[in-house]
């Protein structure tokens, strides 16, 4: 077993895990975050996608002990908690039916958070680039590409 200390979705953790554990393991079994899918465990699908520092990551494709010292991000914590407001790009995904099963909606979610921060202003074409890493099996990305030009009409960024 292996000593992490990391923080998600603000809070402090400390446990100790098999470092063989996968990121997206530790957060569905250990801290009950099961907002972060498994899909494919190849990191191909991107349904496990949190934020790692800020940026975006596969959490199936990463070890639990390389987040030591860190602060991961998850579906979960990208609402504001205490006034239980969406966040943007959850709320245009709402608004805009840029889901229909929900599977890889965490995932690209998560993924469209990065892209906005990176570039606010996306044309259509910036967006489906950004969101190649993620697959949706319903939706044909049609409205998912909507609700992220909602999203960033509306200040999805912060």
């Amino acid at each position: 077993m292996t000593r992490i200390n990391l923080t998600v979705d603000g809070a402090s953790v400390s446990d100790d895990v098999e470092p063989r554990m996968l990121l997206v393991q530790y957060l569905r079994e250990k801290l009950g975050k099961t907002g972060t899918v498994i899909g494919c465990d190849t990191s191909n699908c991107g349904a496990c996608t949190v934020h790692l520092d800020g940026t975006s990551v596969k959490s199936c494709n990463m070890l639990a002990v390389q987040a030591e010292g860190r602060e991961v991000t998850t579906i979960e914590g990208l609402a504001d908690t205490v006034d239980t407001d969406l966040h943007q790009v959850q709320e245009s995904f709402r608004e805009c039916h840029g889901l229909q099963c929900g599977f890889c909606t965490p995932g690209m979610i998560m993924q469209s958070v990065d892209l906005l921060k990176e570039n606010p202003s996306p044309s259509e074409e910036e967006i489906r680039l950004g969101l190649e890493g993620n697959l949706c099996r319903c939706t044909g990305y049609h409205n998912i590409v909507k609700a992220v030009q909602h999203a960033a009409a509306a200040g999805g960024a912060q």
